[in-house]
């Protein structure tokens, strides 16, 4: 669903065929997605709510919402996939809310991501059978990160995304002719300050928890 969500991200370069077809895919895995992970709304009134699982009940109840409010929208625009189902939507409030959730779900995607970073981290050790921990490796790596985040931050204003979410534009700028690989550059930053936050708030929330 990452990797799709550049995709349509990149409306400029693929096409409105093309990225309805993505937006699509990405509507389908996003529902066997939550059809996977069934036991975790089971689990919702179990258990004790700490800071750090109120915090992922939030991201991961805003990002929910945010996808449903991007594929209705997305379907009431439809031009190709969806066009036969006729929605009668206004194209004004589709334009608008697709504006609003595109955005807003890419930065709540990188959030959702870092929350479990851990996990994602330790999937990518087992694959590369990393056993001993280097701490030169580790302060290279948080390095890079930070560098990365930097620039995402500054990625951000320089893509206007805040304004695009609070809809103080509401018609999106494309630069056809831009290289496609500074667009996507921009946007893996602004995904890895994302990230980034969500990681080291996570990572926050338990240490004050153990103390």
């Amino acid at each position: 669903m990452t990797v799709l969500l550049f995709l349509v991200m990149s409306y400029q370069y693929f096409g409105p065929d093309n990225h309805e077809i993505a937006g699509t895919v990405m509507f389908v895995l996003f529902i066997l997605h939550h059809l996977m992970n069934l036991s975790w709304y089971k689990n919702l009134g179990k258990g004790k709510y700490s800071s750090n699982r109120i915090f992922q009940l939030v991201v991961d109840g805003l990002l929910f919402l945010d996808m449903i409010g991007l594929m209705v929208s997305g379907i009431g625009m439809s031009r190709y996939v969806f066009r036969f189902l006729d929605l009668n939507m206004s194209q004004h409030l589709a334009r608008n809310l697709h504006m609003v959730t595109s955005h807003g779900g890419f930065l709540l995607m990188g959030l959702h991501i870092g929350l479990h970073y851990g996990m994602i981290l330790g999937m990518m050790r087992k694959a590369f059978h990393i056993t001993q921990k280097s701490t030169s490796r580790t302060w290279i790596l948080r390095m890079l990160a930070v560098a990365v985040s930097g620039y995402g931050i500054y990625a951000l204003i320089k893509r206007n995304f805040i304004s695009y979410m609070l809809l103080r534009v509401q018609f999106a700028f494309f630069d056809y002719g831009e290289p496609p690989i500074f667009y996507e550059w921009d946007l893996f930053a602004m995904m890895c300050f994302m990230i980034f936050i969500g990681y080291y708030l996570q990572k926050l929330m338990l240490s004050m928890k153990r103390r």
